[in-house]
């Protein structure tokens, strides 16, 4: 039976210089952070024709993940911002994520109204059930 995934990888394509503004349009749209990497296209030179765009070969790649409810705002966020139409040429994709280990769990603070001598108090939020099954192997 296959598993609904809470989450989505987001990768952005675009030129070099341009991964901070794609953080800035993600965090725009929800996106609490991301993994830059450096890299080289391997475009053919006649894709300046094909394409309409002129292709630089120093490329960065940003890696997103993102809540599924998210990933459409994320999306549009980044076409808008880094899209093909603006000089970061950007192309972004998404992947569905099957499995996550090593997210931090929401915490909530929670209030005691009744006395002001008593801290407040961390409470971890409900867990989804496929969650709490991984915790207990």
């Amino acid at each position: 039976m296959a598993k609904t995934t809470q989450h989505e990888a987001v990768f952005c394509i675009v030129n070099e210089g341009f991964a901070e503004a794609v953080m800035d349009a993600a965090r725009e749209a929800g996106a609490t952070g991301g993994t830059i990497l450096h890299a080289t296209g391997t475009a053919r030179p006649d894709s300046e024709l094909t394409f309409g765009v002129v292709v630089q070969p120093q490329k960065e790649i940003v890696m997103i993940l993102v809540d599924v409810s998210i990933k459409d705002a994320v999306l549009k966020s980044l076409y808008d911002a880094v899209g093909l139409q603006t000089a970061g040429q950007g192309i972004a994709f998404t992947l569905p994520v099957a499995e996550v280990v090593g997210l931090t769990p929401h915490v909530k603070l929670k209030e005691d109204s009744d006395s002001s001598e008593n801290p407040k108090e961390e409470v971890k939020e409900p867990q989804p059930a496929h969650e709490q099954d991984n915790k207990a192997e």
